[in-house]
């Protein structure tokens, strides 16, 4: 007999058994299978976050990582590219006092910043600030390539706090000569970029960005540093940061162009991005006049003033003679000897209350008037009391270098 016997009374159980194994393999494969596809799901584990995938990108990234440059040209970059050039570092050198400082020899004093603005013929000129040259008796200018090279003076204004210096234009090439905008199209919330050299040559050329936050803006200036105003500076206003040293620096517009001479800032713990720049157009007329005269030529009445609002209301009444409802003006306190005032009849105590027809309160006010809208050689119109009593006098402005 064979191992196994069809015949027997238990084929069908043995075979049923075989069945029932292979039944059971296949169960067991399926099983499987079903568990492998399930489990990430029961274990709270997705195909793509299997740690051994995470690896395997992980190295390839280390794998594929490589350095990438970028060429980035913007309005702005294009802007300081193309005004960065002309603006310079200017250093203010003085003779020590050596009872003062006790040194001798000379001396930097301070570091400021300026604006080449043109070249003509064997020389450059740089527009800066007033107060960024005063008193030197040597200037050095260093160029934004680095180079030294000496600077004069030629002429400085302590009322618009401008001054104009020049250099040789040898090696000083076209792209370092800036190009002026128009400041009187300037909008409210327009980018600008202000350029210079904050806290010192050491961070020559810093540019900052931001806009426009003021246009017309006047500010009172203590000329005489007496604690009185003595005149009102229009400027732009920008929250741009404007640091010391950026003074006599650049404002730019978004296509390059010069639009301000960075001169001021409200220095004040409680106070943040208020900076001030003298508008190019302001600025134009007085930098021809300091290149041509070392000067700004300005007209002059040929008188010493004070504002009626210092005068008690005792002399306004008793010694002035005004009448009640006047309670401002100017008051003449001196008349210089053959002055346009002179000629034209004017006296101590005279109170001028308009010019042209157009009133005047205050000093700050007569000379703004007088240096924006009248020229040497002009005749002006002055309203005046004397005595309680309203006149008019014609006065012809001279230069006020002559008397």
């Amino acid at each position: 007999m064979g191992l196994y016997d069809d015949h027997s009374p238990n084929r069908f159980k043995n075979r049923g058994g075989r069945g029932g194994f292979f039944t059971g393999l296949i169960g067991g494969l399926i099983g499987a299978l079903i568990i492998a596809i399930l489990a990430p799901s029961i274990f709270g584990i997705k195909n793509n976050e299997n740690p051994n995938n995470t690896t395997i990108q992980q190295n390839e990234g280390k794998s594929t990582k490589e350095q990438v440059s970028l060429d980035v040209t913007t309005d702005v970059t294009q802007a300081v590219e193309k005004a960065g050039k002309g603006v310079v570092g200017i250093t203010n050198i003085q003779t020590a006092n050596f009872w003062t400082t006790g040194q001798e020899g000379q001396q930097a004093v301070g570091v400021g910043s300026g604006v080449i603005y043109k070249k003509q013929g064997d020389k450059a000129y740089i527009v800066t600030n007033h107060h960024v040259v005063e008193d030197a008796t040597e200037l050095e200018v260093t160029l934004s390539d680095g180079r030294k090279v000496p600077g004069v003076q030629r002429g400085s204004d302590v009322w618009t706090d401008l001054a104009v210096v020049e250099i040789s234009s040898k090696d000083i090439g076209e792209g370092f000569v800036n190009e002026f905008g128009d400041s009187d199209a300037l909008h409210i919330g327009e980018p600008v970029l202000a350029i210079g050299n904050p806290l010192g040559l050491e961070f020559a050329g810093s540019v900052t960005q931001g806009i426009v936050s003021g246009v017309n803006r006047t500010v009172p200036v203590d000329i005489n540093r007496d604690g009185v105003p003595d005149w009102n500076a229009e400027v732009i206003q920008t929250d741009a940061a404007i640091n010391p040293g950026n003074s006599g620096g650049a404002l730019v517009n978004i296509a390059g162009q010069v639009v301000g001479i960075n001169s001021m800032k409200i220095a004040q713990s409680a106070v943040e991005g208020i900076g001030f720049s003298i508008p190019i157009n302001y600025v134009i007329p007085i930098i021809e006049d300091l290149e041509k005269y070392g000067e700004v030529k300005r007209p002059a009445m040929g008188v010493t003033l004070r504002d009626v609002a210092e005068i008690s209301a005792y002399h306004q009444e008793q010694t002035l003679k005004l009448p009640k409802d006047i309670t401002s003006g100017i008051m003449i306190e001196q008349v210089l000897a053959n002055s346009p005032a002179a000629k034209a009849g004017l006296r101590e105590l005279d109170v001028i209350v308009a010019l042209d027809g157009e009133e005047v309160e205050d000093v700050v006010a007569l000379r703004k008037y007088l240096y924006n809208k009248k020229k040497v050689g002009d005749s002006m119109k002055v309203t005046y009391y004397r005595g309680g009593k309203k006149q008019d006098a014609n006065v012809n402005l001279t230069d006020e270098t002559r008397l």
